[in-house]
């Protein structure tokens, strides 16, 4: 799967979804004086910045490879995909623990709450139709995994962004709601306070387990595990290969790098002997088209 038929699609899912939403509670948190709306008003605007560090990523992503970057610049994406997880958790999640600590210290009663619970159901909507965008894509890809283990393998850190924004933000809706709705039951204001300091702790969270599964593919994750064990299986059963000794592979953004070391079957003459291996790699580049870079090691022992 490329990024142009699958990761951008959710990214602008998702980009026009919060765009819209934080004008819609950056105006209400301002009518209204709420101060979980005000946490939710910064989460969606670092969320539209976010997405579009994600763009920036996979456009660098693309740039050939050269001299000084033999591989090319596939894990710029990953890099990128780490700085959102960083913006999450600063914008988002501390800004949202001091804008809650700070109502608690200053409590202010709310205006017009009906108005912010208007903006936060049309933001759930928005946010529900950007994870609805979302899980196509993710669901493409998991084939038959449980959705925590597609976030734990997955190797689109954009997707995985994504997919922990709009699950972050529709649960810090739900938060911001219920904070809301309590402060207006109660008259007691440190209901919306307490509420943008959950919100907080929920994207701290999130951004975490975001920024532990980037990192792996920032230091050299190689391919997922099924992934590999099909190049396996492919190669042990070309007629030109007696054995596969080892495979090594490393994630490329969308592009990965391949090396083989292998026995292959006895030949009369080297040139056949070449054009067995050149073979293999034809057949395992057509097999597997994400690989840009193949290194084959013929060889008698491991």
């Amino acid at each position: 799967m490329s990024h142009d038929t699958n990761s951008l699609k959710s990214i602008f899912f998702a980009l026009g979804a919060n765009v819209a939403i934080a004008l819609a509670k950056f105006s209400a948190a301002l009518y209204t004086g709420s101060g979980a709306m005000m946490a939710e008003a910064i989460h969606s605007l670092a969320d539209s910045g976010n997405q579009l560090l994600l763009l920036l990523g996979i456009r660098l992503a693309k740039t050939p490879p050269s001299a000084d970057y033999p591989l090319g610049h596939g894990k710029e994406v990953y890099f990128w995909s780490f700085i959102v997880a960083l913006i999450l958790f600063s914008m988002g999640g501390l800004f949202s623990i001091y804008e809650g600590v700070h109502k608690l210290q200053d409590p202010e009663l709310l205006k017009a709450p009906f108005v912010a619970i208007a903006v936060l159901l049309f933001s759930m909507v928005a946010e529900g139709i950007s994870l609805w965008g979302c899980m196509r894509e993710v669901n493409k890809e998991r084939l038959g995994m449980s959705i925590w283990q597609w976030f734990r393998e997955t190797r689109k850190s954009e997707l995985l962004v994504v997919f922990g924004e709009d699950s972050a933000a529709l649960l810090g809706l739900s938060f911001a709601g219920l904070a809301v709705i309590a402060t207006m039951v109660t008259g007691n204001p440190a209901y919306d306070a307490l509420g943008s300091i959950f919100i907080g702790i929920l994207l701290i969270v999130i951004a975490f387990f975001i920024g532990i599964e980037v990192k792996s593919l920032l230091v050299g994750q190689g391919v997922r595990p099924v992934v590999k064990q099909q190049m396996i299986d492919f190669l042990e059963a070309r007629p030109e290969i007696d054995r596969v000794f080892n495979l090594l592979t490393l994630q490329l953004g969308d592009d990965v790098m391949v090396a083989v070391k292998a026995r292959m079957k006895d030949e009369e003459s080297s040139r056949a002997f070449v054009e067995n291996i050149n073979r293999c790699e034809a057949g395992l580049r057509q097999q597997f088209p994400q690989i840009l870079w193949l290194f084959f090691e013929p060889d008698i022992v491991d």
